[in-house]
């Protein structure tokens, strides 16, 4: 049984109401408690991003949510990251093709820095010469969507498919492409 003590804690505890950014429409998902607004901020909220977003082909998805800044019983968020789940990147890699991991450190518009992590799969195998030559494709490509883009606009071309179509497009002159998906996109946090 819960003591009184342990009790008359639980009770002074706050309710926050989690809202999501703006980028991905305002929205409340949840509530959190807290003993106050210091001890809710930075709390990330991992949350489906089909849920989030009501779309359907975002259900292999998940998003993580900072909470940035708390106070009259609402609690703001910023994306933390984007990724998608294992078991859908795994279901990508076929037999007979290849696979082409990339990771890059990036800085947007804005000054937000990010660490993008992508998995590109081929319809064919393809030699060493053109796994690096996607590598440096897609590494080029980002840098110059990133210095042009704030970070929510980022955020609305991944989730909107503008960036895939784009980097597929290019990629496909180097070797015809199956798969161009996000593995995870971590954004770094914000110092209010």
């Amino acid at each position: 049984m819960t003591t009184q003590k342990g009790l008359e804690k639980w009770k002074a505890k706050q309710w926050f109401d989690v809202q999501t950014p703006a980028v991905l429409g305002n929205e409340v998902i949840g509530s959190v408690p807290a003993a106050d607004e210091k001890a809710v901020t930075g709390r990330i909220m991992k949350v489906s991003l089909a849920w989030v977003t009501h779309d359907p082909s975002h259900s292999f998805y998940t998003t993580g949510l900072r909470i940035i800044n708390a106070a009259n019983g609402k609690a703001d968020t910023e994306v933390a990251y984007l990724e998608s789940q294992f078991s859908y990147l795994r279901s990508l890699v076929k037999r007979h093709s290849d696979a082409v991991y990339t990771y890059d450190k990036l800085k947007s518009k804005d000054g937000s820095e990010a660490v993008v992590k992508l998995l590109i799969t081929t319809r064919n195998k393809v030699p060493y010469s053109k796994t690096h030559a996607i590598r440096v494709a897609v590494s080029t490509l980002l840098k110059e969507h990133f210095a042009k883009h704030t970070k929510d606009e980022i955020i609305k071309g991944l989730l909107n498919g503008e960036i895939r179509k784009d980097a597929i497009e290019i990629l496909n002159k180097i070797a015809p492409i199956s798969k161009f998906e996000i593995k995870r996109v971590e954004f770094s946090r914000k110092i209010a």
